[in-house]
């Protein structure tokens, strides 16, 4: 009787932490804009974008701030530290460079701790936490864009060699912290989905194995309890919405050292959410859960959480197109076949590397019945035709003003001929691609790899144009469009 008296008191003592710190999540969700640094609104953001921003904690007695290594371009790697508590809590993001939206939320994070708001939260944290930031570790990779650093290689494959001088700079951290646990901070590919779901993996979770046999310690139990509270915040506001990444062992990465070497590693994959298209509310959601899992490691509740409910987190799928057709009719050498299109709106960025347009492409296409996507159309009686060439030549880029686009492609035009488009051009906002006088008719004939560019039609009339892999209803004035194309 005793024994199940003290089960029961355990159990309300649990659910009564964990209802507390849920309403804490609640309060940080709600009150994010106060917090929100505005200073970095977009992904492609440069070492040179966050160093006023840590020169301002530089100045702040609250923070310590120590330039702890350089990248190969000879970039500046800060370490942004806060608090006096025993447990070290070591959070590193951009390790690749295109992988910013952690770095965001670690401003926001850091403009939330200067605060003089939820003292009592904070006191907590600070008081048996010391937290140490370094939010660009690849800032190289960050200035083009890309994911390697200037070497040409991946930092997050460099934990054995340890030849690139950012790898060296992260080691040495982790081990002069000795850190009890690390929040390794990414982002990954907009189109990996909830097992079985047509839900992005807008989150994505690992608590990195560190050996082949993928066994289960302490340090490792510890990671997933964080990550099973860190889950429970995230379905309050993306239901669905949150992956589990493969845990098999890979020996020349980070994260699986770090777990070795003792830390309990939390990785954090920011996916796709849908119309987010630079990751804000993802951001968003980066700032809330990080922020939370800190509160109930300074509290220890998630000691309570069976580490065994990890494993009900659906895996990663990969099979999310931005654009599915679904059972269209398309017509091949005098025959009707009826095929789904799986459709990729892929960014390239411009010269700076601070925008991007996008040039799509069909990824697959066939049976796609076990595939999803953010947009979706059941084209069942609809017809795939050809985009025609507007046959009149427009004799200046000023003059495109003149037409009406939406009468053009309700004719089934899909490209202008220009003349003398600039060199420099190589995308546009008009809902028709534009391309030289003498470019000539295109086939219609699909196949993966090309620009989606066609139209459907039902019943004979013309319902919908796929432009540069936007679906445009020809019925309505608002359409998700971005760009079409240069065609040279």
């Amino acid at each position: 009787m005793k024994n199940t008296f003290l089960s029961i008191l355990s159990l309300l003592l649990t659910l009564t932490l964990y209802g507390q710190e849920k309403d804490i999540t609640t309060d940080l969700y709600d009150t994010y804009g106060q917090y929100r640094e505005v200073s970095i609104g977009k992904r492609r953001i440069k070492h040179v974008d966050i160093q006023p921003l840590i020169l301002k904690y530089a100045a702040n007695p609250k923070f310590k701030v120590q330039k702890v290594g350089e990248s190969i371009e000879g970039r500046s790697l800060s370490l942004i530290s806060m608090g006096s508590g025993k447990t070290n809590v070591f959070l590193w993001s951009q390790m690749h460079g295109d992988e910013p939206t952690a770095t965001q939320a670690i401003f926001d994070i850091l403009n939330f701790l200067d605060s003089p708001d939820f003292k009592d939260e904070k006191k907590q944290i600070l008081e048996n936490l010391t937290l140490h930031f370094l939010p660009m570790l690849n800032p190289d990779g960050a200035e083009v864009f890309q994911r390697r650093n200037h070497l040409g290689i991946d930092i997050n494959r460099d934990a054995l060699r340890l030849q690139s001088p950012e790898g060296q700079t992260l080691k040495k951290i982790r081990d002069s912290l000795n850190a009890d646990f690390g929040f390794n901070l990414h982002d990954q590919s907009t189109y990996y989905n909830a097992e079985l779901t047509s839900k992005p993996a807008t989150i994505s979770y690992l608590a990195t194995a560190y050996n082949y046999e993928k066994d289960i310690n302490d340090v490792r139990i510890k990671a997933m309890q964080v990550i099973v509270f860190m889950n429970d915040i995230i379905q309050k506001y993306a239901p669905g919405q949150v992956g589990r990444y493969s845990d098999d062992f890979e020996p020349r990465a980070f994260g699986d050292n770090i777990a070795k070497w003792g830390t309990s590693l939390i990785l954090i994959e920011s996916g796709g959410y849908a119309n987010d298209v630079e990751k804000q509310e993802i951001r968003k959601l980066n700032y809330v859960s990080i922020l939370s899992a800190l509160y109930t490691i300074a509290n220890k509740s998630y000691q309570n959480i069976p580490h065994g409910d990890y494993e009900k987190i659906p895996q990663n799928d990969r099979k999310l197109f931005d654009l599915k057709i679904e059972g269209a009719t398309y017509e091949l050498k005098g025959n009707e076949y009826v095929i789904d299109l799986g459709i990729q709106r892929l960014e390239v960025d411009n010269e700076n590397h601070s925008d991007f347009y996008y040039s799509s492409r069909i990824m697959d296409q066939g049976d796609l019945s076990t595939y999803y996507g953010y947009e979706n159309l059941d084209a069942k009686d609809y017809k795939i035709k050809v985009g025609k060439v507007y046959p009149e030549v427009i004799s200046s880029m000023n003059d495109l003003s003149k037409l009406d686009i939406s009468s053009l492609l309700k004719l089934g035009y899909a490209y202008l001929k220009v003349k003398n488009i600039p060199m420099k051009m190589v995308a546009s906002n008009l809902q028709m691609h534009l391309v030289n006088p003498d470019f000539e008719q295109p086939e219609l004939y699909l196949e993966v790899g090309i620009n989606p560019t066609f139209f459907l039609e039902k019943n004979g009339i013309l319902t919908h144009a796929v432009l540069n892999g936007f679906l445009i209803d020809l019925k309505s004035d608002k359409n998700n469009f971005k760009n079409a194309l240069i065609i040279r």
